[in-house]
């Protein structure tokens, strides 16, 4: 028996992506909860735009060891949700514009598609340096890894935003089927 590959087997794959998402982010919120401080009031976000070592090493002394174990849990939980949110976004754009067939929108659908790469790729880097910026935190290792957080904040914020932009210029709802 052949796969599917048409928008059925799309919409399913989207879901399941979408569930799993949705899950290991309710586990990294779960997990970050511990690290809302008064020197990471936003947990492990605070951590990742920490951007010298003085900032790093102040939330890292103020969460202390149980806090210490819960940010590097968080940290390689992260591992499994990029790859998890990347492909949904990929899925999601491919879904939001199977309908587009003009060069243009193709276009536009690769440059979304790049940006939530290129945002996973963020992660990825600053996952792999905050992991070595705990004992003890450099400022260039802070700095880089703010640099990250920012590039992988940005992609998803440009992508979210082209996705929003592709589907208003449609003025009509996604057609079924």
């Amino acid at each position: 028996m052949e796969p599917e590959h048409g928008p059925a087997a799309l919409a399913t794959s989207l879901k399941t992506c979408l569930i799993t998402t949705g899950a290991l982010l309710g586990l990294l919120l779960l997990i970050n909860q511990p690290l809302t401080t008064s020197a990471a009031p936003q947990g492990i976000i605070s951590f990742q735009l920490a951007g010298s070592s003085d900032q790093a090493f102040a939330i890292i002394e103020d969460w202390g060891a149980d806090g210490s174990f819960w940010a590097r849990v968080s940290l390689w939980v992260d591992f499994l949700f990029i790859p998890a949110y990347v492909l949904s976004m990929i899925l999601l754009t491919r879904h939001l514009t199977r309908d587009r067939p003009g060069v243009r929108e193709r276009m536009v659908a690769r440059w979304i598609r790049a940006l939530f790469v290129a945002a996973g790729l963020g992660d990825m880097a600053e996952n792999i340096l905050l992991l070595n910026n705990f004992d003890p935190p450099t400022d260039l290792v802070s700095l880089s890894a703010t640099i990250c957080a920012l590039a992988k904040f940005t992609g998803l914020t440009l992508g979210a935003g082209g996705l929003v932009i592709i589907r208003a210029a449609r003025r009509h709802p996604l057609a079924h089927g």
